[in-house]
């Protein structure tokens, strides 16, 4: 094995210590960790990214359950939508979007291109919610309320884009639970993690159909993220995750940037 695998693995690890540390942001590591550790291609690492996802985002659920801090209702009204969103991307859009998409001059954009830039542009959005988060604490006792609509709304757009790009989309979800169901923060972080683990492991359904999975593989990795969370979890007595979140939103907003750089110097 050589070193660079090794990394891979290790980044798998990372992934899973950051949700136990921060409670999220580690699935964004996903796909970077797949593409260029362990030279999947961006299709197939966005597929086993949904499914890597989808289980640590479970495992964090069900802890979350424990405390009674999951809000079932507004789960699966915003869930709804969003798996269904994010199935029909991964078995019928993904698949139709054709391998060279156009050019400019010499230049060729081609299907991953696309996808690794897509994904670059998602990790810079979502390193500023990590950095500025402004998220204000509401009373857990506050009155819950709906607005229906854009919350369905909401689920759609996210599905789409967990289909495009196979992050959970957690930094769109949680301000749409406090701006759009009224949950406090606490509920709405809680509750993300539900509706992330079911819409990724929905969406990555649709992948089986159209892609040769390679079970050991993905399994030991999404194993060794497992193992991270606890990990995560028992280092949170002794360090404030809090103080981390900004930290590691620096972080993402760096490997962004490269992303793009990467792609577009190739």
């Amino acid at each position: 094995m050589e070193i660079i695998e090794i990394l891979g693995y290790l980044g798998a690890l990372l992934i899973g210590l950051v949700l136990g540390l921060i409670g999220g942001g580690g699935s964004i590591l996903t796909v970077p960790i797949l593409v260029y550790a362990l030279t999947l291609n961006p299709v197939l690492a966005t597929a086993y990214s949904l499914f890597v996802v989808g289980t640590t985002s479970l495992v964090g659920a069900i802890k979350n359950m424990m405390k009674g801090m999951v809000d079932f209702r507004t789960a699966i009204i915003f869930a709804i939508p969003a798996f269904i969103a994010v199935y029909l991307t991964r078995a019928y859009l993904i698949p139709a979007i054709p391998d060279k998409l156009f050019e400019i001059g010499s230049f060729m954009v081609t299907k991953n291109l696309a996808i690794m830039l897509f994904f670059a542009i998602i990790m810079l959005l979502a390193s500023v919610s990590m950095i500025r988060n402004n998220g204000k604490e509401r009373d857990v006792s506050t009155q819950i309320q709906y607005n229906y609509p854009l919350i369905i709304v909401e689920g759609l757009v996210v599905g789409v884009i967990t289909g495009l790009v196979g992050a959970g989309g957690g930094f769109l979800i949680i301000p749409a639970l406090v701006l759009l169901a009224k949950l406090p923060m606490k509920k709405a972080v809680a509750t993300s993690l539900l509706i992330i683990a079911i819409k990724s492991l929905i969406g990555f359904l649709g992948d089986v159909q159209n892609l040769e999975i390679d079970w050991p593989f993905l399994l030991s990795f999404t194993g060794i993220s497992v193992v991270g969370i606890f990990i995560g979890i028992w280092l949170n007595k002794f360090i404030d995750g809090k103080k981390l979140k900004k930290a590691f939103g620096w972080f993402v907003l760096i490997m962004g940037i490269y992303i793009i750089y990467k792609e577009l110097s190739m």
